[in-house]
């Protein structure tokens, strides 16, 4: 973004992990091209498996079952089964990243979060890397839809387990990346052509001097509330969060985005999720449910000890940041309308998360400055 993109090399970052990882990282030079078919992909997948694992190089193709866990919209899960025996002795993920994804995501940026996320406990164990995405130990465990978000007692697990997020530690700078990566994103989105003339002319209705406008106001006014700087996860959407019934446990998965940022950014990026792709907010949490999840994040133990003062002070930084979510994603629709391959209305996603930010910007910037005002910030 703003310059030369990175070359992956899959042997020099395994080799690279080898001294500060605590396990090894399997690494193969192999791609595989996400838009075939699962029939179409299988032998390949099983080729890459027996390439980076050696242990597995001469069993038979028929040792390997090849499933699509999920399809998101820049990357793509497989369980692969490995049977050596009469039973299954070994299940791996297989991540590949979504064509031109290297655009808005830094990989090596998530690569070495993922390395410090999985030492914590977090996630799953990071095994091998390949020339388009990354192999990881099997979650036994489902995703959310959009509408699990908002159940009581999952929405207590979440706060909880995104408070002990939020206190990895990750070796070097820990300056928040949000208006970095916005502003990034707003000088690659703002240069785009679309050969298809319908986009163009789309694409052609934004106005980027508005854009840049909004951006440099809500910056001015977020970095007033001074909301404390920790390690997030950035991109807390349903299909992020994993969770197995039987064993109560909950898993935040792909850390794409991962960087240190704020706190009320991570919160309100996850709030502003609760609407889905399909940007419905009439789900957005109210006062209530909100209130709810951040007595579990301030106070996992006492919940009921958060002071009113605590709540409500999270609540304008929490709201405010969510503004800068819908900022962050709508420009990445922009982004993505022009690189991905990848069968998703982008630009009107980007449309459908700006008009959110219009609609809510004078309520919530005007409640942010009363809040301001009474504490003479």
């Amino acid at each position: 973004m703003g310059g030369k993109v990175k070359i992956w090399n899959p042997v020099e970052i395994a080799e690279q992990a080898k001294n500060d990882y605590a396990s090894q990282i399997f690494p193969s030079l192999l791609s595989i091209d996400p838009s075939l078919s699962l029939p179409q992909m299988t032998p390949l997948v099983i080729n890459l498996c027996k390439d980076m694992f050696k242990t597995w190089s001469s069993l038979g193709d028929s040792c390997f079952k090849v499933e699509k866990i999920s399809g998101g919209i820049t990357n793509l899960l497989l369980k692969v089964s490995v049977k050596q025996g009469d039973s299954i002795d070994d299940i791996i993920t297989v991540r590949l990243y979504g064509p031109n994804t290297e655009h808005i995501i830094d990989r090596f940026r998530e690569l070495q979060a993922i390395k410090y996320i999985t030492a914590a406990g977090f996630g799953a164990e990071w095994l091998g890397i390949f020339g388009n995405g990354i192999v990881q130990s099997f979650i036994n465990a489902h995703t959310l839809a959009p509408s699990d978000m908002r159940e009581p007692k999952l929405v207590a697990k979440i706060a909880k387990q995104l408070q002990k997020f939020h206190g990895v530690e990750i070796p070097g700078s820990k300056e928040p990346q949000l208006w970095n990566d916005i502003w990034k994103f707003f000088e690659k989105a703002s240069v785009l052509e679309f050969g298809d003339s319908e986009k163009q002319k789309t694409y052609k209705t934004v106005s980027f001097k508005e854009v840049h406008d909004e951006i440099y106001e809500l910056q001015v006014l977020s970095d007033r509330l001074k909301s404390p700087v920790i390690f997030s996860h950035n991109d807390l959407l349903s299909g992020n969060i994993m969770i197995n019934h039987e064993e109560d446990k909950l898993y935040f998965i792909d850390y794409e985005y991962a960087s240190y940022n704020y706190r009320g950014y991570d919160i309100g990026n996850h709030f502003a999720e609760y609407a889905g792709f399909e940007c419905d907010y009439s789900l957005y949490p109210n006062m209530n449910e909100q209130y709810h999840f951040f007595r579990h994040y301030l106070q996992p133990d006492r919940p009921q000890e958060v002071s009113e003062n605590d709540l409500k002070t999270l609540y304008v930084e929490v709201n405010t940041y969510a503004l800068a979510s819908h900022l962050f994603w709508s420009l990445w629709g922009l982004i993505q309308a022009k690189m991905s391959p990848i069968d998703f209305d982008y630009l009107g996603y980007f449309f459908l998360r700006y008009n959110e930010y219009k609609r809510q910007k004078e309520k919530l910037v005007s409640m942010a400055l009363s809040y301001l005002l009474e504490r003479n910030e």
